[in-house]
């Protein structure tokens, strides 16, 4: 089980967030703070696996807590979750140390994705995240529709579209943890696909699960 601290100044964000990741009983709320220098303090303490990070606190800011943090306990991993979208604010999160981005507007859908990646020691950024920080347009259309997937593809993006993480999807077809996420980067490369909400969508859309 993986442990889970929650950083936000605002007390219903942070029973928001609690919310979202009890529907997976893998992870536990260690911890919650409301500024930097409690996350600070508490990831001294508890050290967690996950941090979800607000940035806009006072009077230590997430930006400020992150790069402390990454120094302090450099395998606790920091998605951080926020009102803030400009290109700017992404390009100083990465460059303080965060493993993810996820904006709050997106939080129901995208935020357990986002956990996940992070606990199987990936990195996730949201579609809309994604091409501010790389500058790409929307993902490319197929004029004569998506390409077709392999049957292990499929397999494997059914098993994670229905919430599998990578080892019990792993486990499950009698393949290594590295072979799903190769497989899993191959569809997204494909289908030209930037974060994994993509690929789920596009599974709900294909009819490979039911929504």
């Amino acid at each position: 089980m993986r442990t889970v601290l929650i950083v936000d100044n605002h007390a219903v964000v942070r029973e928001g967030v609690r919310a979202i990741l009890a529907r997976k009983r893998r992870y536990r709320i260690c911890g919650e703070a409301a500024n930097g220098v409690e996350a600070i303090t508490l990831t001294r303490r508890l050290r967690p696996h996950i941090i979800v990070m607000d940035i806009s606190m006072e009077p230590m800011d997430g930006l400020e807590a992150t790069r402390q943090i990454v120094k302090l306990a450099p395998r606790t991993r920091i998605l951080i979750l926020t009102l803030h979208e400009s290109q700017q604010v992404v390009r100083e999160v990465l460059k303080a140390g965060a493993h993810g981005y996820v904006l709050k507007s997106d939080a129901d859908q995208d935020l357990l994705f986002g956990v996940d990646a992070l606990a199987q020691g990936g990195t996730y950024f949201t579609t809309k995240v994604a091409q501010m920080v790389l500058g790409t347009a929307k993902p490319a259309a197929h004029p004569d529709g998506p390409p077709p997937l392999s049957r292990r593809q499929r397999e494997v993006l059914e098993l994670l579209a229905s919430g599998k993480s990578n080892k019990e999807a792993a486990a499950e077809l009698g393949i290594s943890v590295k072979t799903v996420e190769t497989h899993r980067q191959a569809t997204m490369h494909k289908l030209h696909f930037t974060s994994f909400s993509d690929l789920v969508r596009y599974a709900i859309r294909e009819r490979i699960i039911e929504p």
